[in-house]
């Protein structure tokens, strides 16, 4: 295709792809899942295990494959506007009484997937046939584990957000330990890369390269002050200019090292200035991701074909995946915040949200794919984790608050049964 037709094209799939989501999210959203559900689902929902299943041609000639690269494009404009404003909207004075217990999360949830990835590929792996043939076991198991070890971090923000529950402390612990976990898991997955290249380098630079960033940053932290003079004698229009190409710049140097735009975009949204007329820039942008995000769910979802899972190996190992990271996430991260001396209502929170993978997961087997250690097969069956670990956090949260209402209303119904009122006593039983 030429770019005079790419550009049609992708007119048209980005309307499809907007509307669908919209109706499935709608659709979700009568069963209490958040609309960033709706939108990841939508994306398998356009692929090959749903719309390709049902009318092939009408697939390929929404997405043909000259399109596929423009949508990633596209939509890591969006992925990364959406990153620097959760970075941005994230409070990080929220962090300072749960720091300690975020830690201890953050490595057991982190740790434990990792091993029991890597010993479910051990133990099962080569028996699936879903394994790349021309990988060896140690790079496929170790890329594995840190897929399993990966946390939904933007995911995990919206949902916090659209449950209103940035101001409480399981919110507050889950951000903190979710942000520290997946920074770490990207530097164990450009170590996963570094070994599948026969080299250190990947890992060395994403190291250095991250430290540098924390530099950058704390210069712009110790700059914040003449920044928003500057920016307040700005036209508006120069200011959102500056932001964009500034915002771009930290994506493609994270990019860069290994680490991803979307760290970097969150880093950056992290300690960016406040005042009036930078908020208002930081606003304009916020609708980019919301429009833009759907389309790289949507490059995700032409990438996953369930119908590859048809072959009991498979789905044995699918459904492996999907215990193993229930395991390792919710129940290592519920354990932890218990250890750590948080309640068990805000350790059972705290599980439910760290379970999640969503985005971040698609993101880091987009990459194993594009890199050969993911078979189309482990990408789908990997998918699979990323969507049912995902949809299952809204449905726990709700189920966690129903338990609590239910045993503190009888809680309270012992304490009238001890006052001497028999009659209410009798109503009440």
């Amino acid at each position: 295709m030429s770019a005079t037709d790419l550009a049609p094209a992708f007119f048209l799939a980005v309307v499809v792809i907007l509307v669908v989501c919209r109706v499935v999210s709608r659709l979700l959203q009568l069963v209490g899942q958040p609309p960033v559900v709706g939108e990841m689902l939508a994306g398998v929902v356009l692929g090959p295990s749903v719309l390709g299943a049902l009318l092939p041609g009408v697939e390929s000639g929404l997405f043909p494959q000259e399109l596929r690269p423009v949508l990633y494009v596209v939509g890591q404009i969006g992925l990364v506007a959406f990153m620097f404003h959760v970075g941005w909207d994230f409070r990080v004075d929220r962090l300072r009484g749960v720091a300690r217990p975020a830690g201890l999360v953050s490595a057991a949830g982190v740790v434990v997937p990792v091993l029991l990835g890597v010993l479910l590929i051990v133990v099962a792996g080569e028996r699936t046939g879903a394994m790349a043939p021309d990988v060896s076991l140690t790079v496929s198991a170790l890329f594995v584990g840190v897929a399993l070890a990966v946390t939904a971090f933007p995911m995990l923000a919206r949902i916090i957000a659209e449950q209103r529950l940035a101001g409480t402390r399981h919110g507050s612990l889950s951000l903190g330990a979710g942000a520290v976990d997946d920074a770490v898991a990207w530097i164990l997955l450009a170590g996963v890369f570094s070994i599948a290249g026969g080299s250190a380098g990947l890992v060395s630079l994403a190291v250095a390269g991250g430290f540098g960033l924390m530099v950058v940053l704390a210069v712009v932290v110790r700059l914040r002050g003449r920044t928003v003079l500057l920016a307040e004698r700005a036209a508006p229009e120069n200011l959102l200019l500056v932001l964009v190409g500034v915002l771009f710049l930290v994506a493609w140097y994270a990019d860069e090292i290994g680490l991803y735009a979307v760290f970097g975009a969150f880093s950056l949204g992290l300690v960016f200035p406040r005042s009036p007329q930078l908020d208002r820039s930081v606003e304009t942008i916020e609708p980019v991701g919301r429009v833009f995000l759907p389309l790289f769910f949507t490059y995700s979802g032409l990438n996953t074909d369930f119908t590859l899972l048809g072959s009991g190996p498979v789905l044995l190992f699918t459904a492996g995946c999907v215990l193993v990271a229930v395991v390792g996430k919710f129940g290592a991260c519920w354990l932890a915040a218990r250890l750590s001396g948080e309640p068990n209502r805000v350790a059972l929170r705290v599980g439910a949200l760290m379970n999640a993978r969503g985005l971040m997961q698609l993101i880091a087997l987009n990459l194993g794919l594009a890199a050969g250690i993911v078979t189309q097969a482990m990408f789908s069956a990997l998918v699979v984790v990323a969507i049912v670990t995902t949809v299952m956090a809204t449905p726990l949260l709700a189920l966690i608050d129903r338990r609590e209402r239910i045993r503190d209303g009888r809680d309270e119904g012992h304490g009238r049964d001890e006052r001497p009122r028999p009659a209410v006593v009798a109503e009440s039983h």
